[in-house]
């Protein structure tokens, strides 16, 4: 018995009778690959409106995946669910945690040979168990969810993500232990209903759901959606803050030189666009740039002491945290960066120190005898010298010494005014004198 539906874009064949005529429209292939994230939302927001645009009548979903964030998961299953055109889930490697769920929201899920699904217990960002009941909850209902709205097992599903629950699986002839999870190879998947056909290519799926492969549209990632992949990556990531880290506080305590501040700026230009492009960043995350970047260079021409400094570093560690997949995920290449960051400014530093923003604060000059600096005038030429006493010496007083007059103080005793004394000594701004005969 053949089944049809009627579509927008043609009929949909139950895939049980592949002898029956070819459904009308075209068939849009959208790759499911590398981690789940914002990015790939994105790019499958893309992807579906396209199909729907150009009224496609069957979406084929690649899918090789390791799983991922299971929010941005469940946002690529509401797209899935949503869309009134017919989706097949083709696995050619793994469908591994989230990807799972995203299969099991497909009409039809095709595996290849070699390939799995299942093993979707969550863990956190650095790969460990969650241990919140109430995420794992979440999770496990979810997938049940997933499972039961195509007629599958949903005990099966929740085997996929709770280790501590126990599922028969006669079908297989297998049971799934406390402690273990659930991972089905193609032959498994077949068999208990978690998948509906094997094949080895997309044109023998497209062929198997009643389609034409002469029209076949292949979704690819726009250059720019390419670029943000490569900036995103964990090293090239971590480059660019370290670029970015040292080529501002260079510029900034090291004024003049223009090609680290420019590389700087630069290299976090790059580190924003990609994570904006990517999904991962928001327009408050330029914001925190732009404002990161002003405050730093008002720090170079308005004295604030510091803070205008503090305030833009603060801004773009803010910025640049908003702006990543998440903040355990970039915590590593901050700190990786900061550190080989603060080796290299403190070596620019040193091979620089005569140039440095330091120098405005320090007196440089030395006012020496050797340079015409006199600041207090050389009483040691007055040694010597015989004069006359002005005022009663008692023993300090007045003296005067070739038209001269000076403070000055007796070895001990007095001398009256009139006297010829003569200078003995000086001592700073201490003349001492004696008294001499006429």
């Amino acid at each position: 018995m053949i089944i049809l539906i009627l579509m927008s874009a043609g009929m949909y064949v139950s895939p049980g009778n592949t002898a029956a005529a070819a459904n009308i429209g075209s068939v849009y292939v959208i790759p499911v690959e590398h981690q789940i994230e914002r990015g790939l939302t994105s790019f499958m927001k893309r992807g579906f409106a396209e199909a729907e645009k150009m009224e496609a009548g069957l979406i084929v979903l690649e899918i090789n995946t390791p799983g991922g964030r299971v929010d941005q998961a469940d946002e690529i299953g509401n797209l899935i669910k949503n869309t009134k055109i017919p989706t097949v889930a083709f696995i050619r490697g793994d469908a591994a945690s989230a990807g799972s769920f995203i299969a099991l929201n497909a009409d039809k899920i095709v595996m290849a040979e070699g390939s799995m699904i299942g093993a979707a217990s969550m863990v956190d960002g650095m790969g460990n168990p969650v241990e919140d009941p109430k995420m794992i909850a979440w999770w496990k209902s979810k997938m049940a969810s997933a499972a039961e709205s195509k007629g599958r097992q949903k005990e099966i599903a929740q085997g996929m993500t709770d280790l501590k629950m126990k599922v028969e699986m006669p079908e297989i002839g297998k049971t799934k232990e406390a402690g273990e999870i659930i991972a089905l190879s193609p032959d498994e998947a077949l068999k208990v209903g978690y998948a509906d056909k094997i094949a080895n290519s997309t044109n023998e799926v497209i062929e198997w759901m009643g389609y034409s492969t002469n029209d076949v549209f292949h979704m690819e990632r726009t250059f720019s959606e390419k670029l943000a992949t490569f900036l995103t990556s964990p090293g090239v990531m971590t480059l660019l803050l370290f670029i970015g880290i040292a080529g501002v506080i260079i510029e900034v305590i090291v004024p003049g030189f223009g090609v680290p501040g420019i590389l700087g700026i630069a290299a976090f230009v790059l580190y924003f666009f990609g994570n904006s492009v990517a999904g991962f960043a928001g327009s408050e995350t330029w914001l925190l740039f732009i404002i990161g970047i002003a405050m730093l260079l008002m720090e170079l021409f308005v004295p604030s002491f510091g803070i205008l400094g503090i305030i833009g570093s603060a801004s773009l560690i803010v910025g640049v945290v908003r702006a990543a997949y998440s903040t355990s995920h970039v915590a590593l290449s901050l700190g990786i960066a900061a550190a080989c960051a603060l080796v290299a400014i403190i070596v620019v530093a040193v091979v620089f120190k005569e140039r440095g923003i330091w120098n405005k604060f320090i007196l440089q000059e030395s006012l020496t005898k050797e340079q015409g600096y006199i600041p207090i005038e050389d009483r040691d030429t007055l040694i010597g010298l015989v004069g006359t006493s002005v005022t009663p010496l008692r023993p300090s007083g007045t003296a005067e010494f070739e038209g001269r007059r000076f403070d000055v103080v007796t070895v001990g005793g007095f001398i009256d005014p009139g006297r010829a004394v003569r200078v003995l000594k000086t001592d700073g701004t201490r003349i001492v004198v004696e008294e001499v005969e006429a």
